[in-house]
């Protein structure tokens, strides 16, 4: 009995269930499914999503390209951050806070309409202005993106870069072959949550005149004098978008952290 009762008095630390259920996800799936409901049952609302929808397809086009060119910028200036050599440490760190110490509308402005252009004619290569801003988003989350690199490399024990140089791996194989694969498991949830900021960000686009989802809201928006059916939708868009990729991203974590948790 006394046995029983000490049981009973001691602190659990199991949850209820209630205490741990996702409600948000609840929240959230009824605002789209309402959503959803207005643009299906109501003819304004239909008529902006038609207007709207066919942006999706540069809105997405633009997310990979702009996240593709990051990610190979980011590595590069993160690793060059922990180089031993002054000339390139120093360039990548001149690179990570200049970029970081521009706010992003005036950084488009200026990359699109003056470096861009001007880089053109010396080159004799022409873009167009959506290339030109998703360059310019490129070099913006590029600039985050190698903080990331350069945490996630710095997180693995110096003892590892040893164990590699000690097999007879020079440093380049050293990194790409023990240190990298290792600090994946901390580089890829961050890189997850920036490629959902780059598609968020991608309407900025839309200040060039770049028709995806959020130029076409404005278009709609100003020839219908319809802004809540235009920019209803637009969320709508942007929301399911950033949901699914926000779930694929929390399964990706899970199954990255499942070892720590004892799960096989």
């Amino acid at each position: 009995m006394v046995k029983a009762a000490r049981d009973r008095s001691r602190v659990s630390d199991e949850r209820p269930w209630w205490d741990t259920f996702p409600w948000w996800g609840i929240i959230i799936g009824a605002v789209i499914a309402w959503m959803a409901f207005q643009i299906v049952q109501s003819d304004d609302y239909a008529l902006a999503w038609d207007r709207i929808i066919p942006g999706l397809s540069i809105t997405i086009v633009a997310t990979i390209q702009a996240f593709a060119m990051a990610l190979v910028l980011g590595l590069v200036a993160g690793i060059g951050q922990l180089s031993r050599n002054v000339v390139v440490r120093n360039l990548a760190r001149t690179y990570v806070e200049f970029i970081r110490g521009i706010p992003m509308l005036p950084l488009i402005f200026t990359v699109a309409l003056i470096v861009v252009p001007e880089t053109s004619d010396w080159i004799g290569l022409e873009l167009s202005f959506q290339m030109r801003a998703t360059v310019t988003l490129a070099l913006i989350y590029g600039a985050y993106m190698a903080e990331i690199f350069r945490g996630g490399i710095q997180s693995i024990p110096p003892g590892q870069t040893e164990a590699g140089r000690s097999l007879g791996l020079t440093r380049r194989q050293t990194m790409s072959s023990v240190v990298l694969p290792q600090a994946m498991r901390a580089i890829i949830p961050p890189l997850g949550n920036d490629f959902i900021a780059v598609l968020k960000d991608t309407s900025l686009l839309s200040v060039l005149g770049v028709l995806e989802i959020t130029q076409r809201g404005r278009q709609f928006s100003a020839s219908t004098f319809k802004f809540r059916e235009g920019y209803f939708v637009v969320a709508f868009i942007y929301l399911v978008l950033t949901l699914v990729l926000s779930i694929l991203l929390g399964v990706l974590e899970r199954r990255m952290t499942r070892d720590r948790k004892g799960e096989r």
